[in-house]
């Protein structure tokens, strides 16, 4: 049996196991570890698995995850995401579509002090969904932003995956985290945009709520005080190499809980929570890690990697139409697995593959977080649906899945047009990292 047939092999297992529901860190650890035994001999496979976790664990570069996990929690469960919702519901309630268009925004607001997309999800559909309600607005365009909106957590800096997509490629953290700025902003707009156009042409879907006075709008301007001060002191700090992204971590997690202690608004439970749920995501982020090194490991000795990237970067095609072929593979993939999964496990492949195109690796990281956004919306995997409908059966009596899917389609439609503008138009995701580096 030769090596790129066993790589095959173990691939089909790992697909066939991802459909039993069991853990995707747990498969591509027992795959990998089962191939490269196979591959070289059960002693390597025990040595190459223990060395793996260790090292993963271990890695004084992957503790910015835990700590950028902790900052959101806090930011959580303090209520920032109450306060930012609440200013730009002020700002935009008294049009139509006006407190969707809010969600939009304080999701991306949120995810600058938070970096998870689930995380942003769960905050703004607590907090949007009843209002929401109250006002009469359908519930497709109600969940269908919110779910829509929380993936802008997974572009807006500080983001778990583009710490991820640079810990693979060895590429600067800070770099990824300015580039992601602009690209979050275009995203947010389109995202508005595709609320007015829905309440153009549909009005009853997003009746307009209150009208608020000049002096409410400014005033409402204070909530987002303690935000910007933390985000501009992580990213400022980040910019002018002050800080390390570690740094920067733990400067922003100690920022967000000093003003939740100043304003009061973290109570010991929720101080005990935020740890807990930091513990347990980060614990789920690292073992997904090791498992994805683990099986990448596997992947080289069967030269799966290399023959693929051999493959593609012989086709008779320019590198436009190559590219298209690598992000159709992001698109199908993100249907039916994690976004961070996903991101581990094709970026060893396809990386190699960027480069010898000639594509800036910085750029790339970019287009694949927005391209794995559309798989937090998308269905079977789909995690963002699945927090709102959840959260929707407390907050407002429930809304059926097929609604929420139904209402992600028109932001689906917005996502593919900024992916291609930002393809047509690179300089928008390279500008802002090649002033700063």
């Amino acid at each position: 049996m030769t090596p790129t047939l066993i790589g095959i092999i173990g691939i089909v297992v790992m697909l066939a196991l991802f459909m039993t529901r069991m853990p995707v860190a747990y498969v591509m650890a027992i795959v990998g570890w089962a191939g490269f035994s196979i591959m070289i001999n059960q002693r390597a496979g025990l040595a190459i698995l223990s060395r793996d976790f260790y090292e993963t664990f271990s890695s004084y570069g992957l503790t910015t995850i835990p700590l950028f996990i902790l900052m959101g929690q806090f930011a959580f469960n303090a209520g920032i995401g109450r306060r930012l919702y609440d200013t730009a519901y002020k700002f935009t309630g008294s049009t139509r579509g006006g407190l969707a268009m809010a969600t939009v925004m304080a999701c991306t607001a949120f995810g600058a002090v938070c970096g998870s997309s689930p995380a942003t999800a769960a905050t703004m559909a607590t907090v949007g969904l009843p209002e929401m309600k109250r006002y009469n607005y359908a519930d497709e365009l109600a969940a269908g932003s919110v779910a829509s909106g929380g993936g802008l957590g997974m572009i807006m800096p500080p983001s778990v995956v583009l710490i991820v997509y640079g810990i693979l490629t060895e590429q600067s953290i800070g770099a990824l985290f300015v580039a992601g700025i602009l690209p979050a902003v275009l995203m947010t707009a389109l995202f508005v945009v595709c609320v007015m156009v829905l309440c153009r042409l549909h009005p009853e879907q997003g009746p307009p709520g209150d009208a608020f006075t000049w002096g409410q709008k400014i005033r409402s301007l204070s909530n987002m005080g303690d935000t910007l001060l933390v985000f501009a002191l992580v990213m400022g700090g980040l910019f002018t190499g002050f800080f390390t992204p570690t740094e920067a971590a733990a400067v922003g997690a100690f920022g967000v809980l000093a003003v939740a202690v100043i304003r009061r608004r973290l109570s010991w439970d929720g101080f005990v929570k935020s740890l807990y749920e930091t513990l347990r995501t980060s614990c789920m982020v690292m073992f997904l890690i090791a498992g994805a090194v683990l099986f990448g490991k596997f992947l080289a000795v069967t030269r799966i990697p290399f023959n693929i990237a051999s493959w593609i970067g012989g086709l008779d095609q320019p590198p436009f139409v190559i590219l298209l072929v690598m992000i159709l593979v992001y698109l199908i993939g993100g249907c039916v697995m994690d976004a961070l999964a996903l991101v581990m496990l094709t970026v060893p492949i396809f990386y190699p593959v960027v480069i010898t195109l000639g594509y800036d690796p910085i750029w790339f990281g970019i287009i694949i977080v927005l391209v794995t956004q559309m798989g937090v919306i998308t269905p079977p995997v789909g995690i963002n649906v699945y927090v709102v409908y959840g959260i929707s059966r407390t907050a407002v009596g429930g809304i059926p899945l097929e609604k929420i899917f139904r209402g992600i389609l028109p932001f689906l439609i917005a996502i593919i047009v900024g992916t291609l503008i930002m393809m047509i138009f690179p300089q928008i995701i390279l500008v802002l990292p090649n002033l700063m580096y």
